[in-house]
């Protein structure tokens, strides 16, 4: 189902309708052929899924957000990586499992969702165990997330705005991540539950948030904790960051073009806990 939405791409919110399997570009620059950055076991993930194996990562070429602040430019804009075929995956996918990874972390996973599913179900054939991490921008149309149940066990999804302003000028004209990211949460919520380590301390199932604090409120983080306790369970696991920095292009952005402030940050972590999120991940 999801490999015959390539003929008329509208795998991610941008809906580009082109052809991939003929070859043609939508706004991420993939065609149907899967191109993979790196795989590796990743020690640099949430505590709850590096555990002592580490998350077993694999970061996918481009990208359908397009943001301008972008850490993995080379991968995403670039689309830097090596074209490889579906069976490639499934064996990236059993040889992190065999190096003693938590789970399969696939990164930027949107535009090759039909890829990842394939080289999943060859992969399981051959007896791959573990749980799926779909590390998304948490930009996800409710079609494509609906056909995902049952697929992904850990959701661990940005979400990077509140205001469709910011979206648009900061993420490639995104103008409906607000509303399209709200959306997704909830489906995804409703699919997988609240993430609760396993006896190990190791998530095995949930939704993981990661919210990005940024220069000025850019990502409406205020709102964005006060959306998350209204419309979610209060331990919801959410890992409100600081590691922005000006990376790709923010140094076109005056107003994003410095790193954020410990009270910036601080006062974030504060009227989350405030609020009653009590499953929170921070650097304070």
């Amino acid at each position: 189902m999801l490999w015959n939405i390539l003929e008329s791409c509208r795998l991610c919110p941008r809906e580009c309708q082109v052809n991939r399997l003929n070859g043609e570009k939508g706004f991420c620059n993939a065609t149907s052929t899967l191109r993979v950055a790196s795989c590796h076991a990743h020690f640099g993930e949430e505590p709850p899924l590096v555990g002592v194996g580490g998350s077993g990562t694999i970061f996918l070429s481009h990208c359908n957000l397009g943001c301008v602040f972008c850490q993995n430019w080379d991968l995403s804009h670039r689309g830097s990586g090596t074209d490889l075929e579906i069976h490639d995956l499934a064996r990236m996918m059993l040889e992190l499992q065999d190096l003693g990874v938590h789970n399969i972390n696939v990164v930027t996973p949107t535009h090759f969702s039909p890829h990842v599913v394939l080289a999943l179900d060859m992969a399981a054939e051959q007896g791959l165990r573990l749980p799926l991490v779909w590390n998304t921008c948490g930009w996800e149309r409710q079609e494509i997330l609906e056909i995902l149940d049952g697929v992904v066990d850990i959701y661990l999804a940005d979400f990077k705005y509140m205001d469709p302003e910011m979206a648009s000028t900061y993420s490639s004209e995104a103008l409906s991540y607000p509303e399209v990211t709200q959306e997704a949460l909830l489906e995804m919520n409703r699919q997988v539950g609240v993430a609760k380590p396993n006896a190990l301390g190791v998530m095995d199932q949930g939704l993981m948030i990661r919210h990005l604090v940024m220069p000025g409120k850019v990502s409406g983080s205020e709102e964005a904790m006060k959306w998350i306790a209204e419309h979610l369970p209060l331990d919801t696991y959410v890992n409100i960051m600081i590691q922005y920095r000006p990376s790709y292009r923010a140094h076109l952005y005056p107003e994003i073009d410095r790193y954020v402030s410990k009270d910036e940050y601080r006062e974030v972590v504060m009227l989350a806990r405030s609020l009653g999120l009590g499953n929170l991940n921070t650097d304070l």
